[in-house]
C-alpha cells in the first residue's frame, strides 16, 4: 500500500467523520427528545404531584377544623380549639390559658381516642 493511498484513505474517512458530526448535532437533539420529555413526566409524577396531594389534604385538614378539636401545633403546643376566625384560632393550652394561632400553623387535629385526623 502506497503513501498516496493511504492519505487519500484517511481523506475519505475524515471527510466522512465531518458529515456525520454536521449531521448529529440535530439528529443528537432529536433522539434526546424523548428521553428529555420522559425526565420531565417523571419529575412531575414523583415530585410535583404527591406535594399538591399533601397540600390538597392539609388545607382540607384545616377547613374542617371545629371548636372542640384537640390540636398539635408545629410548635408542639398541644391544646383544645375554643375559638375560629377565617386566619385564626384561639387554643386552650392550660386552666385558663388561651394562646392564638395562625391557622397555617396547626399541625394535625388529635382524635378524642388518641389518633391523628392527617
Amino acid at each position: 500500500m502506497s503513501f498516496t493511498s493511504s492519505l487519500e484513505a484517511l481523506n475519505f474517512l475524515i471527510g466522512q467523520a465531518d458529515a456525520g458530526a454536521a449531521q448529529s448535532p440535530m439528529g443528537g437533539l432529536m433522539s434526546m427528545a424523548p428521553l428529555m420529555i420522559a425526565f420531565i413526566f417523571i419529575m412531575y409524577f414523583l415530585t410535583i404531584r404527591p406535594q399538591q396531594k399533601r397540600d390538597r389534604e392539609r388545607q382540607e385538614m384545616l377547613n374542617a377544623l371545629s371548636k372542640g378539636d384537640k390540636i398539635v401545633t408545629t410548635g408542639g403546643i398541644c391544646g383544645k380549639v375554643v375559638g375560629l376566625r377565617e386566619t385564626e384560632v384561639d387554643v386552650l393550652v392550660g386552666k385558663d390559658v388561651t394562646i392564638k394561632f395562625l391557622r397555617s400553623s396547626i399541625a394535625q387535629i388529635i382524635k378524642s381516642n388518641g389518633e391523628s385526623k392527617d
